[in-house]
């Protein structure tokens, strides 16, 4: 697929929204942690992108604890963990903050995992897939909850060149753990 932006290296963004969080009395919303159930489907994200063969070149994440903590659990299913940058400006972004994040990346990576947080990850989903399979798009639009991932195609000649409907959303998932057994 070749947009707006012109040919180039195939590209991959891929969208992780944070794991389930907890809801501690006295926390600040950028210090909450993963709940339990956070703690199991951040490594089923992991696992889901190893198995999709989607693993970064870069990942950008949010600061906050539990977008952080996601990252670090999804990384410890891979064989290494790839270079990471936390960034500040993601964390409540809306889709232009998110954009100029992404606009940053170095050209020579080739897939660039995003971890932060709703309602921004999803509205930028839909404003960068101006072709997707339509089942997947009604997806995203019907709801995009923790441990979501999104992954958008798209050409260009660097990270600047992605802009709104220039890229393909060809999956979404949301990988789920295994619950303890009763009782454990």
């Amino acid at each position: 697929m070749t947009g707006p932006g012109g040919g180039g290296a195939p590209r991959r963004l891929v969208v992780l929204r944070h794991a389930k969080s907890a809801w501690p009395d006295g926390v600040p919303d950028h210090d909450r942690p993963l709940a339990p159930r956070g703690h199991r489907d951040a490594p089923a994200a992991g696992r889901a992108l190893a198995a999709a063969d989607c693993l970064p070149d870069l990942a950008l994440c949010s600061t906050a604890v539990r977008a952080r903590s996601t990252l670090e659990l999804a990384a410890a299913q891979w064989a290494g963990p790839p270079p990471v940058r936390f960034d500040r400006r993601l964390y409540g972004a809306d889709v232009p903050e998110l954009l100029e994040v992404v606009h940053e990346t170095p050209a020579e990576v080739g897939t660039l995992l995003l971890v932060g947080h709703n309602p921004g990850l999803e509205e930028l989903v839909l404003d960068l897939a101006g072709d997707g399979l339509d089942d997947t798009l009604d997806e995203v639009r019907l709801k995009f909850p923790t441990s979501a991932i999104a992954v958008l195609t798209w050409q260009g000649p660097d990270w600047r060149t992605l802009t709104p409907g220039t890229a393909l959303l060809t999956s979404m998932t949301v990988p789920r753990g295994a619950k303890p057994p009763a009782g454990g």
